[in-house]
């Protein structure tokens, strides 16, 4: 107790016993401090003017209009408990520093999951050609980057031969390229799957639009703890959490529902399973 914030109701403004003990009780009771109040956003100077698209966002803006226009998107979202995951990320994530210099995020487990989910339902990982249904002999998956430029798609190659280090190494490595622009041009082409981390924004899950030839996109959220129903001895309990969404777009020409429920339902039992420990890498 601060004494210099009791006041005193002794002879000549003394502090008595009652005195901290009242203030004591009143600190007890009183509210909690609010949070800090976020810094205050900077005022774009864009903001009251009128500016050219890049050469970027045209081609960006095409690509979308064209993806819209020409297929029939549809998205499926499933809800993944990642606990068991979080918990063994927690406990490798230092040593995984250390033996290879990269971070390990939530990232590589949801591509590896994905890679090989599209080897076992190949038509995710198709294409269409004319009246033709094209299927990969692999799994390029395309990494959506958020750059200053705009959002480009480098491709991590065979992603479902690759352990959780390598993958680790080649989405930082091709993200930071990616930033300073210094990929070269065949690194941007011949994805057969884009894989886009919207919840590195906080976002719990949105719609993705499907890129061009391809035929799917899978959005990842953000990972958030909360109440959640679990098993017991048998019995039913509420315990804390951890959850992810993700969203599949597809095009519905060639994927149907069932198609995309049974993918999705893939990533999310290997998810929940969290048995990446043979394919760690470090």
């Amino acid at each position: 107790m601060d004494l210099a914030s009791v006041k005193g109701t002794g002879v000549g403004g003394r502090i008595r016993k009652e005195d901290v003990l009242k203030a004591a009780e009143t600190a007890a009771t009183a509210p909690a401090a609010s949070a800090a109040a976020p810094a205050p956003l900077e005022v774009s100077p864009l903001r009251g003017t009128t500016q050219p698209m890049s050469r970027l966002r045209k081609v960006l803006a095409k690509r979308a209009v064209e993806s819209m226009q020409q297929t029939a998107q549809l998205t499926t979202v499933v809800e993944v408990d990642v606990t068991a995951l979080s918990e063994y990320r927690d406990s490798v994530k230092a040593s995984f520093l250390e033996k290879t210099g990269d971070k390990l995020s939530f990232l590589p487990f949801f591509a590896l999951a994905t890679a090989e989910a599209l080897q076992a339902f190949p038509i995710v990982n198709a294409t269409v050609d004319g009246e033709n249904i094209v299927y990969p002999a692999s799994e390029n998956v395309s990494i959506a980057v958020d750059t200053e430029r705009g959002l480009l798609t480098p491709v991590l190659r065979d992603a479902a031969s690759k352990n959780i280090a390598e993958i680790a190494h080649e989405i930082a490595d091709l993200a930071a390229r990616t930033r300073d622009n210094k990929l070269k041009p065949d690194e941007l082409a011949g994805g057969t799957f884009t894989l886009t981390n919207t919840g590195s924004r906080g976002a719990l899950f949105d719609t993705p639009v499907v890129f061009l030839p391809q035929s799917a996109i899978l959005g990842t959220g953000t990972v958030v703890k909360r109440p959640g129903l679990v098993k017991v001895g048998g019995a039913d309990a509420i315990a804390i959490r951890s959850y992810v969404y993700l969203a599949l777009s597809y095009d519905h020409r060639i994927i149907d529902g069932a198609d995309a429920a049974r993918f999705l339902g893939a990533v999310k039992s290997r998810l929940e399973s969290a048995q990446f420990a043979s394919q760690l890498g470090a």
